[in-house]
């Protein structure tokens, strides 16, 4: 399935092509998807509309969180993560908790990257949301993940929290697979709130090493 104009450019923020602060140019971005301005246009004013992009004089370009907005973002995250985790605990059948499991195994592979695990970790929760089995809560969070995408870097980066993040999910699986909802929603919101410390400490001009949006 092609994908329209505002996914292309979603997905290009998500990934990082394009950064907090860079400017998006309607003709250069329909020539770089292959696609006419009219969408572009359109899906620019769209993601202006969710606070995605912002206005830089009559440019257009990627927003970026203040302090107080990361700090509102977490804290909602934080939240509906957790409830998602609590439901998987409840909902979620054997085979999607043999993902998860799967999912932590095989991610052990990519410690040493921190984009690649930063997407790995992306999927991971993904896979929580959908084992939640509560499709509203799920548009929700999609709508969290998609604000996760003005973070400049990943918090996964940070020196030895690849490893840490990688063992706080094993926790949270385990307590899925338990069927303990209590447990598992303590342990996923134990791991925003780390991965929220780890943030802070980089925003602050901590040592940058290695980078958990």
């Amino acid at each position: 399935m092609q994908k329209d104009a505002y996914t292309l450019i979603l997905e290009a923020i998500d990934s990082g092509i394009y950064r907090p602060g860079d400017r998006l140019v309607e003709a250069e971005l329909a020539e770089r998807f292959g696609v006419s301005r009219t969408p572009v246009r359109e899906a620019l004013q769209r993601l202006e509309t969710q606070s995605m992009l912002a206005r830089d004089g009559r440019s257009l370009i990627v927003a970026s969180l203040d302090h107080n907005q990361l700090a509102e973002l977490y804290v909602v995250r934080s939240e509906l993560e957790g409830l998602a985790a609590r439901l998987a605990a409840k909902h979620a059948t054997p085979e999607e908790v043999k993902v998860l499991s799967d999912m932590v195994a095989a991610d052990r592979a990519h410690v040493g990257d921190p984009s690649e695990l930063s997407r790995a970790n992306r999927r991971f929760h993904k896979q929580i949301h959908l084992a939640s089995h509560n499709r509203y809560l799920v548009q929700q969070l999609d709508l969290v993940h998609r604000s996760m995408a003005l973070l400049a870097t990943t918090s996964l980066a940070a020196e030895g929290r690849g490893l840490a993040a990688l063992n706080e999910h094993a926790e949270i699986v385990r307590a899925i697979a338990e069927g303990d909802g209590e447990a598992a929603q303590a342990a996923l919101r134990s791991h925003i709130s780390k991965a929220f410390e780890t943030r802070l400490k980089l925003d602050a001009g901590a040592p940058r090493g290695a980078g958990d949006r």
